[in-house]
């Protein structure tokens, strides 16, 4: 067929009377009739059979959960938000949105479907109004070229994703945090703080290579250890083997061009269209790029989308299962140590004070603990450097021998803790203390003894985060940096701006949540922040210095400002009685008393997120042995009063600080 034959039908193509050629029945099938489930239901169903299946188990059958339609129909609300910034209610679906939606997944579950093909979209984004006119030669060729994911794409891996993450979340290691439900950055923080103390040396490993690119067969050698449907693997399969795109370098009129054409859209402003999501705010995007190396990067294999993070975690588990093991074969337990005498789970000093480690002579528990966050890990090693050496030794073989990846020490550091580690823009360190330990003895009484030992310690980088301030130009300078004014919100009210930097500065604090020296970054970023408005607001009304802004505005900058040469316009509190004008906020944490203090709640530490301690539950409750135990129990012990147990939380929180589970 001739390449004009084809454009003609382009836009028939879109319309739904020509879907008959995926399915026949498809195209005849009421799709009102085939929703019959809640897919939340659906997803529940999953997750309960992956958590109650052997760690050895494998799916077969997943087809089955591809043909409920009541799957697709969720996934295309997620993927209409995604697009549009709005969930579409179920009962306000289009009848022709529904019918395409039958005709994808009709083409999917019959092996018809094809990774990013724009010139015969099946399904079409929400935004993209109706075709009725012919595409030309340079419009279609622009449409096939362009970098943009293909929406149908995305619906289909939404369905996936809902399908394979259940699969694969109950056989993953609790030391990987990132892309997962339920963790993220803070946990890894918590973990840390919680299960790291009292050891010498540690490991900082950078698998990020992974993340950028990985052979298709190993991540299918990978997949298929869980799931053998042949759909699905074919799906993924097809995703994974997209070509690479390579732009190629045209002369260099036409890169002079395309520089001009550049400078021109940008000195244009965008008109968002009716349908058209709005972009993220100036403090969301301003906080992203506060991300730290370690979460900076994400993956993305093919056309698989939002299915990358899984595939990465997906082969990333086999170094965790590893490490897994290496744990348990690695300690040496030692009953002249302070802590770790007699179990791998054993902890002998606070866990209401987890960082503090009692001291103890030369002989010591050798240990190893380890917590991944994409495609950076941290070991820590109680031990000598010797044990260190022969563990990276251990792991550099088997990257590249399971992901055939070369690394060198220099990707495979080794730190004493002295020295100080960074991990997602924390440091860790320890220093010697000597407190007075007070704990209840036997007869109730109150024993005061003075202690020695190590303090772990997680403090916010501040040399990292002056200088992202610097790259993101709030700031110049090295030594004395120098706050620059915040020209992106030039043109914005005080009140706008104002609760901007407030939103990011609230963002700020919560990210430093849990560093010990959280007052003192957050008021540097609290002052980086206000200087620069200041600076901003100096410029925009012609008050000529940041004194004469503190002095009309006061320190938190809550005080309406207005240009001097206006002297007729209406007071502000008069505007704002008539509601023509916003409220403005001042600057939040313009003093270190309102500075929240870092949050030392205890971490348990075999800690699993909420949803899975919710799924064990149930599994415990359907379990009919549970109940035969418990009534066992209870013929035996007999009930136990609640005084009893309210004194048994009361004795467990004077000892030990936290419940006893």
């Amino acid at each position: 067929m001739s390449l004009r034959q084809t454009i003609k039908q382009l836009p028939f193509i879109y319309s739904y009377p020509l879907f008959r050629s995926f399915s026949s029945s498809s195209a005849h099938q009421d799709p009102y009739s085939l929703l019959k489930e809640d897919p939340i239901d659906i997803c529940s169903s999953i997750w309960v059979k992956s958590f109650s299946s052997p760690s050895n188990f494998t799916f077969s059958n997943l087809t089955g959960f591809l043909s409920k339609l009541d799957l697709w129909v969720l996934a295309y609300q997620r993927s209409c938000a995604h697009v549009t910034g709005k969930f579409p209610p179920r009962n306000a679906l289009h009848s022709h949105a529904l019918h395409s939606l039958l005709s994808l997944q009709t083409a999917v579950v019959h092996n018809r479907f094809k990774w990013n093909d724009k010139a015969h979209q099946i399904l079409r984004n929400p935004n993209d109004g109706p075709s009725t006119n012919l595409v030309s030669k340079r419009k279609l060729r622009a449409m096939v070229d362009s970098d943009d994911p293909c929406f149908q794409d995305r619906v289909v891996q939404e369905v996936l994703l809902m399908v394979l993450e259940p699969l694969f979340e109950a056989r993953f290691s609790r030391k990987s945090h990132a892309f997962r439900p339920g963790r993220n950055a803070h946990t890894v923080i918590r973990t840390i703080r919680s299960n790291f103390s009292g050891y010498l040396w540690f490991l900082r490993g950078d698998l990020s290579d992974i993340l950028d690119d990985v052979d298709a067969d190993v991540v299918m050698g990978c997949v298929e250890k869980v799931v053998r449907d042949k759909r699905v693997l074919s799906l993924i399969t097809n995703a994974l083997g997209a070509p690479v795109r390579i732009r190629e370098m045209g002369n260099i009129g036409d890169g002079e061009q395309s520089r001009n054409k550049k400078k021109r859209k940008s000195t244009k402003k965008k008109i968002l269209n009716e349908n058209e999501s709005k972009p993220d705010p100036y403090w969301l995007r301003t906080f992203f790029d506060f991300a730290p190396e370690e979460a900076a990067k994400i993956p993305t294999y093919g056309y698989c989308g939002i299915l990358s993070p899984l595939l990465a975690n997906v082969c990333l588990n086999e170094l965790d299962q590893m490490m897994d093991e290496k744990i348990v074969d690695f300690f040496r337990p030692n009953k002249l140590d302070s802590i770790w005498k007699y179990s791998i789970d054993d902890a002998c000093h606070n866990p209401s004070w987890p960082e503090f480690v009692p001291s103890s002579g030369k002989q010591k528990t050798r240990k190893m603990d380890y917590v991944r966050y994409g495609g950076h890990f941290l070991i820590g090693i109680r031990g000598p450097r010797e044990d260190a050496v022969q563990i990276r030794k251990e792991i550099i073989e088997f990257c590249e021998r399971k992901f055939g990846i070369r690394l060198d020490n220099s990707k495979v550091e080794i730190e004493h803790i002295t020295r100080g580690i960074q991990f997602l823009d924390h440091i860790i360190s320890r220093r010697v203390i000597y407190p007075t330990l007070r704990y209840t003895g036997s007869g109730g009484k109150i024993v005061s003894e003075k202690g020695v030992g190590t303090l772990l310690s997680v403090t916010a980088c501040l040399q990292q985060c002056m200088s992202q301030f610097r790259r993101l130009k709030f700031v110049k300078g090295d030594k004395d940096p120098e706050p620059l004014p915040c020209t992106p919100m030039l043109y914005s009210g005080q009140a706008h701006t104002n609760a901007q930097m407030n939103k990011f500065l609230e963002t700020m604090a919560d990210w430093y949540r849990y560093a010990d020296n959280r007052k003192k970054v957050v008021g540097f970023c609290a002052y980086v922040i206000r200087s620069s408005l200041a600076k901003l607001y100096a410029a925009r009304y012609r008050l000529k210095s940041r004194a004469k802004v503190y002095k009309i505005a006061s320190r938190d900058l809550s005080r309406p400002l207005r240009e001097s040469s206006n002297n007729s316009a209406p007071e502000y509190s008069d505007l704002l009685r008539m509601g023509l004008v916003d409220a403005i906020e001042g600057v939040q944490f313009s003093h270190m008393s309102l500075i929240p203090t870092c949050d030392y709640t205890p971490f348990p530490r075999n800690w699993i997120p909420d949803h899975e301690q919710v799924l064990h539950e149930y599994l415990r409750l359907q379990d009919p042995k549970f109940f035969c135990d418990l009534h066992r129990s209870i013929k035996h012990q007999g009930l136990s009063l609640p005084q009893d147990e309210i004194s048994e939380i009361v004795w467990d929180y004077k000892t030990l600080g936290v419940r006893r589970y």
